[in-house]
Formats: structure tokens, sequence, C-alpha cells
């Protein structure tokens, strides 16, 4: 009996290791995010920097898929991501003159969905 206790606590053991190295690789993907201490004005003009700039701002309008929360910084968040994804994923697309950071975690849910 203790010998099938230690070939099941070793089967856990590299069970546990294949799933976080995969989830290592799972997160080393990359979305851009708006700093919680970013001003409304800010955070508007980011939005308004990103629209204007091509990216798909659509979802965060009424009806859309990603305008709830109905809040600057969640759709600053999609805008500011959706800018990054499409302008070669460098910390320069997501510097947002200071605004931007990196988030780990897709921050998408629903029919919202966070471009990766």
């Amino acid at each position: 009996m203790a010998k099938i206790s230690s070939l099941l606590a070793l089967l856990f053991i590299i069970l546990s290791s294949i799933m976080i190295n995969h989830l290592h690789v799972a997160s080393s993907t990359k979305w851009c995010v708006a700093k919680m201490n970013a001003t409304n004005a800010q955070l508007q003009g980011n939005i308004n920097f990103g629209c204007s700039e091509g990216v798909d701002c659509g979802p965060i309008q009424p009806g859309g898929s990603c305008y709830i929360p109905n809040s600057l910084v969640n759709h600053a968040s999609f805008v500011m991501n959706a800018y990054y994804q499409s302008h070669g994923r460098t910390k320069k697309a997501c510097s947002f003159k200071n605004t931007g950071t990196f988030a780990v975690t897709d921050l998408s849910f629903g029919k919202c969905v966070y471009v990766s």
C-alpha cells in the first residue's frame, strides 16, 4: 500500500510540473491595459487616440460587446490593448504617455474579446 501511495505522489508531482510549465507558456501572452492611476482625461485621450488610429471602437459603444461595464478605465483598456496588438506589441505601443501597463491575464469576458 505504501508503494502505491508513493507512485501516486510521484504521478501527482509529474502532472503538476507539466501543468505549471504549460501555464508558464500560456502566461507569456500580454495585454495592454490602463493603469489604475490614470486620470479620466488621460483615459479619454487614449480612447480618442486609439479610435483615430484605426482601432475598431464599435465594441465599446452602447450596445457593443464591451460596452458593459461602462467605465472609462474598461473602455480605455480595450482600445489600448487593440492598439498595442495591432502596432507590433512593443513596449512603446503600450506606453500611452505612461498610462499603459501590461497584464498577463486575459481580460476577455462573455462576448467581449480582448485581442491577443
